[in-house]
């Protein structure tokens, strides 16, 4: 967050006392948007697989440090009685949920003739199948719930992250790309459906951010130098730009928009390698 941002600033998100699940929070992009949210005062339930349990824990550490309220809540976002058991637990633990940030997502790139089916499958099943079942749970819950005017103006949200790759080809990340192509459409045909309901979904859509995932793309000064050619706003995202994101699409200050992607990128889908070359 903007490090000049005061308590009273992140209480006017009007955020402060809904719960939120943040998939995949245990590193990079997730990570942030958890610690954002619990500065903001939501409650915060920190999803990870069992294998990062002790990372989130830490994690759920600093926001309740910080007068916030988290939860760790282990499950593979791929796996519906996973899915259904977290939901439960956080039911259970606060009552309902108002926020979904359906982040967890995989890469496993390699050759399009060489990649195997497993690859293709594991990579649609945490990133597309993953969002479909978090959010057909969220919409159930809130549903469940009912409106609550006095907590948000709608009656809840649904955050997912996407990639430029759901606009931009990715060669050799194939499976990735096509995942994050569909979570386009899953994102705006259920924000068509629900829309009725005051059910919120949005996207963001994140450009080259200085995470895990992509540390061989940023991490020496040549592979730096060569990403930022792809950059027109000459710097490297961080998860904090996407957090931020993600605080306005949570809060009612967005309560007009569903259905809309928001590229947080610095240009990327401005394709820059075309200017002057019209």
């Amino acid at each position: 967050m903007i490090a000049a941002e005061t308590a009273a600033t992140r209480d006017f998100l009007g955020l402060r006392g809904q719960v939120a699940i943040v998939t995949g929070a245990s590193s990079g992009i997730g990570h942030a948007c958890a610690l954002a949210l619990g500065e903001a005062g939501a409650h915060v339930a920190i999803n990870c697989l069992q294998s990062s349990q002790d990372v989130a824990a830490s994690i759920a550490a600093e926001i309740d440090a910080t007068g916030g309220s988290a939860m760790v809540v282990a499950a593979d976002v791929s796996d519906e009685a996973d899915v259904e058991r977290m939901f439960a637990s956080v039911v259970e633990r606060y009552g309902t949920m108002h926020i979904l940030i359906n982040n967890a997502g995989i890469q496993s790139g390699a050759p399009f003739r060489d990649m195997t089916l497993s690859q293709w499958r594991k990579v649609m099943d945490v990133n597309l199948d993953g969002q479909f079942l978090c959010a057909r749970s969220a919409v159930r819950e809130f549903r469940r719930r009912g409106l609550q005017p006095e907590i948000s103006a709608a009656l809840g949200k649904i955050i997912c992250m996407s990639s430029v790759h759901q606009r931009i080809p990715w060669a050799f990340e194939t499976n990735y790309a096509a995942s994050k192509g569909g979570i386009s459409l899953l994102m705006k045909s259920l924000a068509q459906e629900v829309a009725g309901d005051r059910i919120r979904v949005n996207a963001v859509a994140p450009g080259a951010i200085r995470t895990p995932i992509n540390r061989e793309a940023w991490e020496t000064p040549e592979a730096e130098k060569k990403l930022l050619d792809l950059i027109p706003y000459g710097r490297i995202g961080e998860p904090a730009d996407i957090a931020n994101a993600v605080l306005f699409l949570a809060s009612d200050f967005s309560d007009y928009m569903t259905g809309s992607t928001m590229f947080v990128d610095g240009g990327m889908t401005l394709y820059p390698g075309f200017r002057g070359e019209g």
